[in-house]
């Protein structure tokens, strides 16, 4: 198995998201005359393109897939409390990066699981704030609202909830949820409607759940009989 660089010990992290679970995704090396262009990465091109990316970015460098990322990134930020390692942050991050957040933030301990992550953090723009009060000062500066989400009593249902355009949607941790501090300092906390006999939903589902509420009103979603 192969290990990428921010490992955090112990399992090493998958160069594929699918690396050691079976059959390998991608593709294998490119055949001659490569294509031409700064994008493509020679290594690439000559051993074959195992990454966890779309075929669009087959072959191409890192440092251009991110690039071609920021031409189109979304309005939205994701914030994510990490005081007890969850595990849950690195599927936040591996779907900020499917719905194409701006940036990702993790709030309290530098070091997080990447895991999860499936290594999409490599292509996302990701900031550390020491505490919520340095994600509230950065937030205000940027004149971004902070949108907590979790089923807390006084929170407004997301589902009837139009959420700002340019905003930082706050999620906190597996279990506690977000903590005190982070509800005092978010602008308005959402809830998710649940039907059923469990009291909160997996973390890192709930945060897919309301960046595609914010997709659905925003994205340019491409038409596919197009």
């Amino acid at each position: 198995m192969n290990s990428e660089p921010g490992s955090t010990g112990g399992t090493p992290e998958p160069l594929q998201y699918d690396d050691g679970y079976g059959q390998e995704i991608g593709v294998g090396p490119h055949p001659l005359p490569w294509p031409e262009g700064e994008r493509y990465d020679p290594e690439l091109l000559a051993h074959g393109d195992r990454r966890n990316v779309g075929d669009t970015y087959r072959y191409w460098t890192r440092e251009a897939i991110v690039a071609d990322l920021d031409l189109r990134r979304h309005d939205f930020h994701v914030a994510v409390e990490n005081w007890g390692h969850d595990f849950n942050i690195g599927s936040v991050v591996r779907t900020a990066n499917a719905f194409m957040a701006k940036e990702i933030h993790i709030v309290g301990r530098r070091r997080w699981n990447r895991r999860g992550a499936m290594v999409t953090d490599r292509y996302q723009h990701v900031r550390h704030h020491p505490d919520t009060a340095d994600l509230t000062a950065w937030a205000a500066a940027e004149e971004l609202p902070i949108i907590g989400i979790d089923n807390l009593p006084g929170a407004v249902p997301l589902e009837r909830t139009e959420l700002p355009r340019r905003c930082v949607l706050l999620f906190g941790q597996e279990g506690p949820g977000l903590t005190e501090e982070a509800r005092e300092h978010a602008s308005m906390v959402c809830s998710i409607a649940q039907f059923g006999s469990t009291r909160s939903i997996n973390a890192g589902a709930a945060a897919a759940i309301a960046m595609h509420a914010w997709v659905q009103r925003y994205a340019d979603i491409p038409d596919p009989r197009r």
